[in-house]
């Protein structure tokens, strides 16, 4: 670094005391008397030039560059300020991506030279055809950004001297800096023609191809370079580098420690290197490497962020994040930096802050596809799901090549229920990446549930192998816990599936770093009541709520205190407001999105008992059970398996579903009930279908589907005001047997009746007979203007109906078989199935077909959505 004092007059000894401070390395004193110099005389250049190097010494680089510009200003030949500043701008080159680099030095040299620029244009005044010295101008031009002056130097010292290779080479270097790598590449060409022996020109020939990734010629430009330079570092690193892109991993690490012998402190070779060794498997070796270049330069904004990857992996997320944010403050515009702490910051729940990184690495790199797929899943993960779907369509406009991002978008389209969309993107994402087992395996799922079972049993084989690899190989396993009980996988292979999906929550909480929870050890707190926890996503209209609505408020209040902790937002239905009227605590987790904080909630309200009502299912949030919210944790109810979970303590069943031979195929101990675990609410939710009647609109009092349903409060009381009033069983005959629930009361037509009929087919509500009130339809909540019949879903009146009205996906060719073979041996049956969804239907109908059963649609096409589906009979056409 140039340290000239220049000629001082007045404060001789002041200025010889500040460099001999300088030169024995007291930076503090020599800046102490040379400020004071510099306030006796600011126009001083050797002062000037002095702070410039005192504050380059102390990485003060800013202050260095602006001495120098001050010296530069009060003498704009003094080629020493140009150095002074020449060595900033090279030394910022250093915190820069490798890309950078050339440009900042070729900057550098344009400062310390631009004094000679002047001398240049008056030579050529002089004398238009010294092509090498307009070459020069043309250089200066080019690295001070005036390319289309420099292109006219470099083109005017060719039409000078047509064989000038040195020209032809700077005049590529332009074209280049200008977008236009393919003249770019034919002037490079052109000069190593010229002169076979022009080092430089090789060298940036393999550049500017390797910019186009034309590989072959890459190499062959930079085998040529190393033939007349063969210690040349650089292009031993470069060299590397294309190895390294060509999956050549064991060339490019021989080549990269080439370069690093040649030049031990090539700190892109350390962070380069690294990299092929990471590539490899040799992870500590690669961890060595990175550390090593952050020895050479602290701020080598690669090797910080790639070492943070590998914390990040070693599941040390602390010191990742503080990598990550350490590339980030030496080089604020690294885009993979904040895409990579934007991840972190994901999986720590912090989606706003994660979503602020992904904007800024768009910001930076407006085509850097990874970062609109995973600012996509940020998104997904935000309930945004349109947002989700635009960031993935802008990844795959970007990289139409990217599986990851058509898988998610795959995902997206699945969870939306657009299935066939779904299933296209699927298979473009595995024609892209056949060896994708979470693509394939959710294609696997999305194909049964429309019930395509097109090589149904090659699929099977194949998921399965999946699966036995993954397990082997300790991996995540693609196929959901919740869908293992669609395929032919063991029991031990499903406890194993939900064991790892156990594990990774444990490792979502890891990033958290929150110490674990202390329990109360007694009752006292909560004045002698167990406070029992419900945690769901399935508060509102579920079958999970259809199913246990009343049992909050069916807990002894002086025994228990009840809380259930909502997973979703409310969906304003009844089955939300009897929940939340019945518990003694309501709370919304879903305004909670962070676990962590979740977890507190729970805890800060002493749950002795946490229920976990949703397994594995949608909606779940098993990182709070993780966290050991509650001393006693228990799974219920939404999810008919194994949780595989450590954290998870009990699984409430009973020994018909869970019998004790098959014990060890659950992490959990059992929790038997009496009788079984399962619950319904109907009495709870239809108490007035216990009181009903109908009437017999046909005179022989034999055909049921022709009745009305009628509900009445008094009932019993009512009827007994009305003549010939009978019992009848299911068969339609006279039954003594009063207290059967299969028999009704049957009224026969009369004047009475006759206002009850017109009550119903006026659509009111109820009407008043006799003093009672008498409701309509088959429950108080509902306005129908007649029961349901068989004749109106299309359903044969002499016809004994199955129904299975569950999603499609669970039906399998071997359990429809099963059913076909019933169906065909019993007369008059029927099999009843929803829509669920709807392009399932024309698949179904055909392997029903196949297996010789005969299909029709429901005669009438008002069916309420909930029961609209096919009848599929077992006997030839009605």
């Amino acid at each position: 670094m140039a340290a000239s004092v220049g000629n001082v007059t007045d404060s001789t000894g002041l200025a010889e005391l500040a460099h001999r401070e300088y030169q024995a390395g007291d930076f503090e004193a020599a800046e102490r008397h040379c400020m004071q110099l510099w306030r006796q005389e600011p126009d001083n250049t050797g002062v000037l030039l002095l702070l410039s190097s005192i504050h380059f010494q102390c990485r003060r680089l800013d202050r260095s560059a602006r001495f120098s510009t001050l010296a530069i200003k009060q003498n704009p030949l003094l080629a020493e300020a140009y150095s002074n500043l020449g060595n900033v701008y090279k030394e910022h080159a250093l915190w820069l991506k490798p890309d950078f680099i050339d440009g900042y030095i070729n900057l550098a040299a344009a400062l310390v030279a631009a004094g000679d620029m002047e001398a240049y244009v008056s030579a050529l005044q002089y004398n238009p055809d010294l092509y090498c010295v307009r070459s020069d101008l043309g250089n200066l031009l080019k690295a001070l950004g005036r390319l289309e002056e420099a292109k006219a130097c470099y083109l005017k010292a060719i039409e000078t001297q047509t064989n000038f290779a040195v020209a032809w080479s700077n005049l590529r270097c332009v074209f280049n800096a200008q977008g236009e790598i393919w003249l770019a590449i034919h002037h490079f060409e052109k000069a190593v023609t010229l002169d076979p022996n022009f080092l430089d020109a090789y060298i940036n020939l393999g550049n500017v191809l390797k910019e186009a990734r034309i590989f072959d010629r890459v190499v062959a430009a930079y085998l040529r370079a190393l033939s007349l330079s063969p210690n040349h570092a650089v292009v031993h690193g470069n060299l590397a580098c294309v190895y390294y892109e060509q999956g050549l991993i064991d060339l490019a690490i021989d080549t990269y420690r080439r370069a690093i012998e040649l030049q031990p402190h090539f700190s892109d070779a350390y962070c380069n290197l690294a990299n092929a060794l990471k590539e490899k498997g040799s992870v500590v070796d690669a961890e060595e490497c990175y550390n090593t270049a952050l020895r050479l330069c602290p701020t080598h904004a690669d090797s910080l962020n790639n070492l943070a990857n590998i914390k990040r992996e070693q599941g040390n997320i602390g010191e990742a994040v503080r990598l990550y944010r350490k590339a980030l403050e030496v080089f604020p515009e690294f885009a993979a930096a904040h895409s990579n702490l934007a991840s972190v910051l994901q999986q720590q729940g912090k989606l706003q802050e994660a979503l602020m990184h992904y904007k800024e690495a768009i910001r930076i790199s407006p085509t850097f596809a990874d970062a609109y797929s995973n600012m996509g899943n940020t998104l997904k993960e935000m309930q945004d799901v349109q947002g989700a779907l635009q960031c993935y369509t802008r990844a795959i406009q970007i990289n139409p090549a990217f599986a990851d991002a058509h898988s998610n978008l795959a995902s997206i389209h699945k969870d939306s229920r657009n299935i066939p969309e779904a299933i296209a993107s699927y298979r473009t994402t595995l024609k892209l990446k056949p060896d994708f087992p979470d693509a394939y395996c959710n294609l696997a799922h999305c194909l049964q549930i429309v019930c395509d079972w097109t090589d149904y049993d090659e699929r099977m084989k194949k998921l399965v192998s999946i699966i036995a690899d993954q397990l082997e190989k300790n991996r995540l396993p693609s196929v959901h816990p919740h869908h293992s009980m669609l395929y032919p996988l063991s029991h031990t292979f499903r406890k194993a599936i939900a064991d790892r999906h156990g594990n990774l929550c444990l490792d979502k909480i890891n990033v958290l770093h929150k110490p674990p929870y202390e329990h109360p050890k007694d009752l006292k707190a909560s004045d002698g009541r167990l406070r029992v926890g419900y945690v769901s996503s399935d508060f509102g209209n579920h079958p999970t709520s259809h199913l246990m609505q009343s049992i909050p408020g069916m807990h002894n209040p002086d025994k228990f205190e009840v809380f259930c902790y909502a997973l979703s937002p409310d969906d304003g239905t009844n089955f939300r407001v009897k929940v939340m009227a019945e518990a003694n605590h309501f709370v919304d987790l879903s305004q909670i999105p962070c676990n962590g904080k979740a977890a507190d909630r729970i805890h800060q309200d002493g749950v002795h008992i946490l229920v976990n009502m949703n397994g594995y299912t949608k909606g779940a949030r098993n990182e709070l059970f993780a966290l050991r919210a509650a001393p006693i944790q228990a799974m219920w109810l939404g999810y008919p398996g194994t949780s595989g979970a450590p954290f998870m303590d009990y699984i409430i069943t009973d020994k018909e579903t869970s019998p004790v031979e098959v014990a060890e195929q659950y992490s959990e101990k059992m929790a038997y009930m009496p009788n079984t675990f399962f619950i319904g609410d109907h009495a709870n939710m239809f108490p007035h279908l216990k009181k009903k009647a109908v009437i017999d609109f046909k005179s022989n009092g034999h055909i049921y589907d022709n009745r009305i349903v009628l509900n009445g409060i008094d009932l019993k009381a009512f009827l007994e005001t009305l003549p010939d009033v009978k019992m009848k069983g299911p068969e339609g005959g006279d039954t003594s047997d009063s207290n059967s629930a299969l028999n009704m009361p049957v009224i026969p037509m009369n004047t009475i009746t006759e206002a009850i009929i017109e009550m119903i087919n006026r659509g009111q509500i109820q009407i008043t007979i006799n003093g009672f009130n008498i409701s309509n339809g088959l429950a108080t909540t509902q306005i129908n203007n007649k029961a349901a019949t068989g004749e109106e879903y299309g359903l044969p009146e002499d016809a004994v109906v199955y129904c299975n009205f569950n999603q499609l996906y669970k039906i399998d060719p071997p359990t429809l078989q099963m059913w076909a073979n019933i169906l065909k041996r019993v007369p008059n049956i029927v099999l009843w199935l929803l829509r669920f969804p709807a392009v399932g239907e024309p698949n179904i109908q055909q392997y029903a077909q196949n297996m010789g059963l005969l299909s029709r649609r429901p005669q009438r096409g008002t069916c309420p959505a909930r029961t609209a589906g096919r009848c599929v009979p077992g006997h030839p056409p009605v």
